[in-house]
C-alpha cells in the first residue's frame, strides 16, 4: 500500500503523489511515516522533509507548518517548500554561509529581535544547502 503526499505553500502545490514512505520534520523530531499510520496531526519545523515515491528518495526544505495523516493521506501545509532537485546548491551553500557569518556577528547583539530573526534565517538557509544535498558539519 501507498501513502497520498500532498505538500501545499501559500502560493503552489510542491509535491502531490504516491509515496511508500515520508519522513518529516517535527518540531520534536524527526517523524517516520509508512501505510497504515495512526491518525496524526503534527507542527512542523523549519527543516528538510524527505519523501520516497520508488526507490530513490526526494528531498523538500520546507519552511514550518502542520501535518495531517489520516487514511493513508498526508496533508501538509506550510509557509512554504521548495523541492531540492531545483536548488542551486551552491548559491545554497553560500546563503548558509552567510547566514551563519550573520548570526555570529549579532551573538552579542542587545537586540532580541535581531537574533531571533538571524536564527530564522539560519535555520531556512540549512534546510535549503541541504534540500539541496549539501552536508552540514556539526
Amino acid at each position: 500500500m501507498t501513502l497520498t503526499v500532498r505538500v501545499v505553500a501559500p502560493d503552489k502545490t510542491v509535491w502531490n503523489s504516491e509515496a511508500e514512505e515520508v519522513i518529516l520534520p517535527s518540531t520534536t523530531g524527526q517523524l517516520g511515516i509508512l501505510s497504515g499510520h495512526a491518525p496524526l496531526l503534527s507542527a512542523l519545523d523549519t527543516g528538510v522533509m524527505r519523501v520516497r515515491p520508488g526507490k530513490d528518495w526526494v528531498a523538500i526544505a520546507l519552511m514550518g507548518g502542520f501535518a495531517e495523516i489520516e487514511n493513508d493521506e498526508v496533508t501538509i501545509l506550510v509557509n512554504g517548500a521548495e523541492r531540492g532537485d531545483k536548488i542551486d546548491k551552491e548559491a545554497a551553500r553560500t546563503a548558509y554561509t552567510e547566514a551563519e557569518a550573520r548570526l555570529t556577528q549579532v551573538q552579542n547583539s542587545e537586540n532580541r529581535q535581531e537574533k531571533i530573526q538571524a536564527t530564522r534565517n539560519l535555520k531556512r538557509a540549512r534546510a535549503r544547502f541541504q534540500a539541496a544535498g549539501g552536508m552540514i558539519s556539526t
